[in-house]
């Protein structure tokens, strides 16, 4: 890997985007190494959390790298769409944005299409695409209404507003807000507090989430979820075993993660 980091410690793996000089925007190559990252976080079983932030103190990613597009030409995005993670709809174990600084146009793309954002006060965030007569279409559009609501969305969106981490605190796209020196313990904290579930009840718990939005309402979503592969992976794991019988026997539950 030339441009990201990958680091892995137990069942937690953080991908750094390691272009800091640039405020770590994304080159074509980079799009590359982030999809085999986070298809090796994936498809690898022992690994329940990934974290993704961004290399140094001025920036999480200020999105896509305009000058090296401009001068290679390329503009084909791997499998899983840009950064190798806004189309990666069929991934059921959680992912953290950890935001160092500033989170700009696919930047925030990808921190809205992980699950968690947790964000330092130095934090800003924004889809600036209009103003370089581009569109953001790396999902930020959809996800931000969806996940703020139509008006709030709107005026960030048609004003090309940077908003700050306690705002988007507020406006609830932000999980928490800390110091700059807490994030990495803010959000080891996060990744902890998630490891003491069952892996399969943590993905099917993501799952029956994002898929249960895409149904006519909470009935379909209610009768539809037996059939989700999370869901049915879970159902037939020891893990769903395990948890019962811990209980039982009053002792705290071994994971499986199968």
């Amino acid at each position: 890997m030339q441009f990201i980091t990958v680091a892995t410690e137990g069942p937690v793996t953080t991908i750094t985007l390691n272009r800091p000089e640039v405020m770590n925007a994304i080159n074509h190559a980079m799009h590359h190494e982030l999809q085999a990252a986070f298809d090796g976080f994936a498809a690898d079983d022992s690994l329940h959390v990934c974290v993704v932030t961004g290399a140094g103190e001025r920036a999480f990613c200020a999105g896509s790298d305009l000058k090296a597009a401009v001068a290679d030409g390329h503009r084909d995005y791997p499998k899983s769409g840009y950064a190798g993670l806004i189309e990666r709809f069929d991934c059921p174990k959680p992912i953290i944005a950890a935001v160092n600084g500033l989170a700009l146009g696919g930047g925030f793309e990808v921190a809205l299409a992980c699950d968690i954002i947790i964000a330092n006060e130095t934090a800003s965030f924004g889809l600036p695409e209009p103003l370089v007569g581009a569109v953001a279409l790396g999902g930020g559009l959809h996800r931000l209404a969806r996940q703020i609501g139509l008006k709030q969305a709107m005026g960030m969106i048609l004003t090309s507003s940077r908003m700050s981490a306690a705002e988007g605190l507020r406006l609830g796209f932000v999980n928490e807000v800390v110091p700059a020196a807490d994030l990495s313990a803010a959000t080891a904290r996060w990744s902890a507090e998630i490891l003491r579930a069952s892996p399969m009840s943590i993905r099917a718990s993501k799952e029956c989430v994002r898929l249960g939005l895409a149904e006519a309402d909470v009935e379909a979503a209610m009768k539809n979820q037996p059939h989700y592969p999370a869901f049915q992976a879970w159902a037939a794991s020891e893990d769903a075993k395990e948890g019962p019988r811990a209980f039982a026997e009053k002792r705290t539950p071994v994971w499986k993660g199968r």
